[in-house]
C-alpha cells in the first residue's frame, strides 16, 4: 500500500495541532510567573511598571 505525500503532510499537521493544543492546556492550568506578573503592574493606572522606580502617573508629569 503506497502513501502518498499529501497524506503525510495532514498527519503531520494534525499531530502538531494536538500538541500545541495538549501544550496549551497544561499552561493554562499553571502560567509560570502570574503572581509576579500581577506585582509588575500599577495598582492605580494599571500600566506595566519597567524597573525598580515609581510609575509615571506618581510623578504627575506627562503621563
Amino acid at each position: 500500500m503506497r502513501v502518498s505525500g499529501c497524506d503525510v503532510i495532514i498527519k503531520i499537521v494534525t499531530l502538531f495541532l494536538v500538541a500545541m493544543g495538549v501544550l496549551a492546556m497544561f499552561g493554562k492550568l499553571r502560567f509560570p510567573g502570574q503572581k509576579r506578573l500581577s506585582s509588575a503592574k500599577c495598582p492605580r493606572c494599571g500600566r506595566f511598571r519597567i524597573g525598580k522606580g515609581p510609575c509615571p502617573c506618581d510623578k504627575g508629569g506627562r503621563g
